[in-house]
């Protein structure tokens, strides 16, 4: 459930950055820009099912679709199949090509490549559809690992390859790239590694996996729920994310701000 870009290849690694940084997606990264919140509503009025406010839609950025669809949408469990059918329908011929990436993120995530990390990126969204995305923004080549949930989204818990959440998603990012910043890290280099994202299912997931998390302000968080969630920092640019991460490992302390997530030594 990983891609690994072989020509990859990081620079010269800078001791004030982290080994490996995961970004979450929506919200993050791309933003929708009306692609999830029109999919969806598109999706509830095919199947004759009534249609929450906006802001109410807004909030089914995040989480998985399924689980949104039920515990926000009110959709009955019967039906989810048959809406979510309807949407990636509708966003892989509309949605998609609505959907911008933020202002600066290509810049940082050359820049950040530049100096030796290795990126990844931790989505809810399915993995074949993560790649699909980020190739459309020519972005997917600045990534060592690309993680999602199965593409088959009608999978239950149970299931073989059924991944429930963020915090497997985010598990399966780290252990995949990390192994690949092992290969050349000098023996004994603790791999420091910290996760940014946008919602508090980011910040939770991040957690579970010994990790901190970065907030991101210009996301669809509610107000103040990246901080209540344990975010290490919030920040509202891409500018100031550059500078968190720059002093991640040079005075925030590896337990909160890298989150050594308990790889220790190489």
């Amino acid at each position: 459930m990983t891609t690994v870009i072989p020509a990859m290849t990081a620079g010269k690694k800078r001791d004030n950055l982290p080994w490996v940084v995961l970004f979450d997606l929506d919200g993050t990264l791309v933003d929708p820009a009306g692609g999830i919140t029109g999919g969806v509503e598109y999706a509830l009025r095919a199947k004759g099912l009534p249609v929450p406010a906006t802001s109410e839609l807004s909030k089914m950025i995040g989480p998985k679709l399924a689980d949104a669809l039920v515990n926000i949408a009110g959709v009955p469990e019967a039906q989810v199949d048959g809406v979510i059918a309807a949407y990636r329908g509708w966003y892989g011929e509309q949605g998609m090509a609505m959907s911008q990436v933020y202002p600066g993120i290509r810049e940082l995530l050359t820049e950040l490549k530049n100096s030796g990390v290795y990126l990844a990126v931790a989505t809810q969204k399915p993995e074949p559809l993560a790649k699909k995305l980020l190739a459309h923004h020519g972005i997917d080549t600045l990534f060592h690992t690309i993680c999602g949930s199965h593409a088959d989204e009608t999978l239950k818990p149970g299931d073989p390859e059924y991944r429930p959440g963020k915090t497997e998603i985010i598990a399966a990012a780290l252990a995949h790239t990390c192994a690949i910043a092992a290969l050349v890290a000098t023996p004994g280099t603790e791999l420091t590694a910290v996760m940014v994202g946008d919602r508090y299912q980011d910040v939770n997931g991040a957690q579970s996996n010994g990790l901190g998390c970065i907030g991101v302000a210009w996301g669809f968080a509610g107000d103040g729920e990246l901080a209540a969630a344990g975010a290490t920092a919030v920040v509202h640019s891409t500018h100031e994310l550059a500078a968190v991460l720059a002093g991640t490992a040079a005075g925030m302390g590896a337990d909160t701000a890298t989150g050594e997530a308990g790889h220790g030594a190489v």
